[in-house]
């Protein structure tokens, strides 16, 4: 099968959060499989291609060759979406054409893709496009389309009067089509324009078809439901290895446990925290915002620090900013803060610290979790989403520690229970023995994603 996949984000070569994960891992899992897989994305100012070819940059990573669409005017910035201020005034011009030049590039390289596979709101128009202004065009006449939603919060939404930027006719700014509250909405266009619409999580496919979920888009999703599938994300573990990962202090595996606490030991004592063998030590990675957990996570500190020793690594809203530095000052030796996002830093969380905060209000599917599992540090979550399919409570023989409430105080008791279990070490070290051999690999989540395809193709 022949498969390009757009994206406004792939890691290594351009990242804001698991988007890139997923697009980066995926394409590597499907050529194993054998599919021939193009994949395509701005060409972003930190970005160097193997070689430029005029207006696009070709990298080949294994089978996958990675496609790097050139405008120097949009795209070589130094971030990707926008600045603290916020967005830039010009995304929709940015990813508009973006779309329009992979779908250029596809028909100039003679790929005629068996499915195009677009991500999120700045890829959806490539789908908007293929069935409009590329409908009758017979390049594409055997193309099935499919979009990934990995975050429906984010919808892609402009003023109407940037609408004739899109260059399509007005014909199609209505409430079935791009119009959302007399604003264009490329999201909602995506979902409408595709074969087939999946998410990161079979919880969360089910529960944006609900007015809580659904960012009001649950009519539209519901609308969609038997073309709306839910595909658990993996990760990949070429990055993700306790036992060959080259940034943190030690190597470990399940085998080798012992050695996980020379992480801990290490990472407290460069971090000027008071090394502690017997130290409940939690961290989270994340961007800090409401969405995931930050508002009630914030609310516990001067409870938990009194306690335990937490490490937080991420950007976020300066609201919580300003609530976080302020615990760093008041809580020197038991809180580390890091606003920032930093590579080495978090596999250190990951391997050195022994539980995993992500208490997210909502998490389409969430990839810290499984990363946590792999480095034997254990997940203490929120019921919902992607977590609500990935950790079940220990109380339940599950691997985790999960809240149903989403308040601080059910956070703060989930911690504590964790805490209560630590140190019990003979079952705690059964307990990360247990977790360290989960499998979130790529290479079974990539099977369903070529099931979902050949259903994309035989719904056309």
């Amino acid at each position: 099968m022949k498969i390009a996949l757009c994206s406004s984000e792939v890691f290594p070569y351009a990242k804001t959060g698991g988007l890139a994960d997923v697009t980066g891992a995926l394409p590597l899992a499907l050529a194993k499989l054998g599919h021939e897989v193009k994949v395509f994305m701005p060409l972003y100012k930190k970005i160097k291609p193997q070689k430029m070819c005029g207006d696009y940059g070709i990298t080949k990573e294994g089978k996958v060759e990675f496609y790097f669409v050139k405008n120097d005017s949009y795209f070589m910035r130094d971030a990707l979406y926008g600045t603290p201020q916020g967005d830039y005034p010009d995304n929709l011009e940015r990813f508009s054409f973006y779309s329009r030049k992979v779908l250029e590039l596809l028909k100039q390289l003679n790929f005629k893709p068996d499915v195009l596979h677009s991500n999120d709101w700045q890829a959806s128009l490539t789908n908007i496009y293929l069935r409009t202004i590329y409908a009758n065009d017979q390049f594409f006449a055997k193309t099935a389309t499919v979009l990934t939603i990995h975050n429906l919060a984010y919808q892609g939404l402009f003023s109407r009067e940037k609408y004739p930027v899109l260059g399509l006719p007005w014909d199609y700014f209505n409430m079935h089509c791009l119009e959302f509250y007399e604003k264009i909405n490329l999201l909602k266009g995506g979902i409408v324009f595709s074969d087939i619409v999946n998410t990161v999580s079979p919880t969360y496919a089910k529960q944006i078809q609900t007015p809580d979920y659904g960012c009001g888009l649950e009519g539209v999703l519901r609308e969609k439901r038997d073309k709306l599938v839910g595909i658990l994300n993996a990760i990949d573990y070429d990055v993700w290895n306790p036992e060959t990962d080259k940034l943190i202090y030690k190597n470990y595996s399940p085998k080798k446990l012992e050695d996980k606490a020379v992480n801990k030991k290490m990472f407290q004592k460069e971090l000027g925290l008071k090394v502690s063998e017997d130290t409940l030590f939690l961290g989270m990675v994340s961007r800090l915002a409401e969405q995931k957990g930050i508002d009630i996570l914030s609310d516990s500190l001067d409870y938990l620090l009194k306690k335990y020793q937490i490490i937080i690594l991420g950007m976020g809203d300066e609201k919580y900013l300003k609530i976080l530095r302020k615990k760093a000052q008041d809580f020197k030796k038991s809180f580390s803060l890091h606003l920032t996002f930093d590579e080495k830093i978090a596999h250190n969380i990951y391997a050195a610290c022994d539980g995993f905060l992500m208490p997210s209000r909502f998490e389409p599917c969430g990839l810290s979790q499984m990363i946590s599992y792999k480095y034997a540090t254990i997940p203490i979550v929120h019921r919902t989403g992607g977590l609500a399919d990935t950790v079940v409570d220990v109380a339940k023989q599950g691997g985790g520690f999960v809240i149903d409430k989403y308040s601080s105080d059910d956070l703060s008791s989930a911690i504590d229970r964790c805490a209560k279990l630590f140190k019990d070490k003979k079952n705690w070290n059964k307990l990360l023995k247990k977790v360290s051999q989960y499998n979130f690999s790529w290479s079974e989540a990539a099977k369903h994603y070529v099931d979902m395809y050949k259903k994309a193709q035989s719904s056309k």
